[in-house]
């Protein structure tokens, strides 16, 4: 188990260029199943979970070769079906929870699609309904082996249909269109999600020769073709980590520039972040945040009353940052509520930074209201664990921000989403040593 070694309360500065959308890689690299030819993609991530997802497609026969750092060509022409039903896949696919977004394109192009309950972050329960009841509207057969449980779908021909999804899922949706665009007919998705990764998917999908209609809202209309064809793809930047550096900056104190962050797919998170007094500057296609000598203080709501900041779906802001708002406010002026509606074990990593001396009340698992230090009193140094990789980045920003040396253990967790995090910020100036 692999473990940081933090000293904290230095201040960082320079220039920093985030990594490709991890988000976005789980979906783009499963629609490499929809075709046999070549499929170029930039920008991806070399992080633990892309990684792993690159290694089951190679499992799967799909030839895949490195032309550079972050580029790829994949080529599935010769996909082994037989895999699915191995032992080996059966640990391959238990180990990353994007792994369920392979069931689409194969039932697509195959006819049929397996995956065992895939594995990924314990931040609570994680329902697949919504992508199994749009592949039995499309015309397949569902299985589940309670056992070792094994889905499955299955399907002669798939046909375009109407679905009003019962949630706007970014999997469940990725995966139906998957499933969709080579269906017989017009597929219509109602409450689909709309998130900057899903409308990447769909632009790609259309460059293979898709026909997606109404990309960017939540109401996508899919005309079914034959086949695909190949196509070159280049993924955002990970809106979560460009988040995350915000968070960093302010929490520290520090002058920061984010290179190339694509303004107009980061929706509401500059705004959030401006209510809890954070300077965020648009500098071309950068974001320049100034060091914050003098603090920042949180925005009421205009009637006076505390700000809450919760998780929606996009436009809405993303979950995914709520670990990052909750941290950075516990030094800010004021006092805000979290609601984090999602998923129900994010916020129990919050008994770590009362440990440091955070002022948090967990009213229950979905909400906590943050009483800020104002840095009148910094967090003090601990040892710690990362459970999941948003909390793990959180507190290795608290840990950036205290007083003295931290232990941060479980780092695994954060290398799934974070590209070579300790190298990147050690080029800012931080003091932070990996430990086999």
């Amino acid at each position: 188990m692999g473990t940081f070694s933090i000293e904290g309360g230095h201040q960082l500065q320079g220039e920093i260029t985030p990594q490709g959308a991890k988000n976005e890689a789980l979906q783009i690299l499963c629609a490499v199943l929809l075709t046999d030819k070549k499929i170029t993609i930039s920008n991806i991530p070399d992080i633990v979970d892309v990684n792993k997802l690159i290694d089951l497609l190679e499992n799967l026969g799909v030839k895949i070769q490195k032309k550079g750092k972050g580029t790829y060509v994949f080529q599935a022409d010769d996909v082994d079906l037989e895999y699915l039903q191995s032992e080996q896949f059966k640990i391959d696919g238990r180990g990353l929870r994007g792994s369920i977004m392979i069931v689409g394109p194969l039932l697509a192009r195959f006819g049929k699609g397996y995956i065992p309950k895939p594995g990924g972050d314990k931040i609570g329960r994680r329902r697949l309904d919504t992508h199994f009841e749009g592949f039995i509207k499309l015309g397949a057969k569902f299985r589940y082996n309670k056992e070792d449980h094994f889905y499955g779908v299955e399907a002669d021909k798939l046909t375009g249909t109407y679905m009003l999804l019962d949630e706007a899922s970014v999997t469940g949706t990725a995966n139906i269109v998957m499933a969709s665009v080579m269906a017989e007919g017009v597929t219509t998705i109602y409450n689909a999600a709309c998130e900057p990764y899903l409308q990447q998917l769909c632009t790609m999908l259309n460059n293979m020769g898709a026909k997606i209609g109404g990309i960017g809202s939540n109401l996508l209309t899919i005309e079914g073709v034959t086949e695909l064809g190949g196509c070159e793809h280049t993924m955002l930047p990970d809106m979560i980590e460009i988040g995350s550096w915000i968070g960093l900056a302010a929490m520290t104190k520090s002058e920061l520039t984010i290179k190339n962050v694509n303004w107009d797919m980061l929706g509401l998170i500059p705004n959030v972040f401006r209510k809890l007094g954070i300077t965020v500057e648009k500098k071309g296609d950068d974001i320049f945040i100034p060091a914050h000598k003098d603090g920042y203080e949180i925005q009421n709501f205009i009637d006076g009353s505390i700000l809450t900041i919760s998780d929606a779906p996009w436009p809405g802001f993303t979950p995914d940052l709520l670990s990052i708002i909750l941290v950075v406010a516990t030094q800010a002026r004021g006092e805000v509520l979290i609601h984090q509606k999602m998923f129900e074990s994010r916020l129990f990593f919050v008994d770590k930074l009362i440990d440091m001396g955070a002022k948090i009340i967990l009213c229950d698992p979905h909400r906590a209201t943050v009483i800020g230090h104002d840095f009148k009193s910094t967090l003090k140094a601990t040892t710690m664990t990362s459970p999941d990789i948003r909390a793990g980045v959180s507190l290795l920003i608290a840990a950036l921000s205290a007083k003295g040396t931290s232990t941060i253990h479980n780092i695994e967790q954060i290398d799934r989403g974070y590209e070579d995090i300790d190298t990147r910020l050690k080029a800012i100036g931080a003091k932070i040593v990996r430990v086999s």
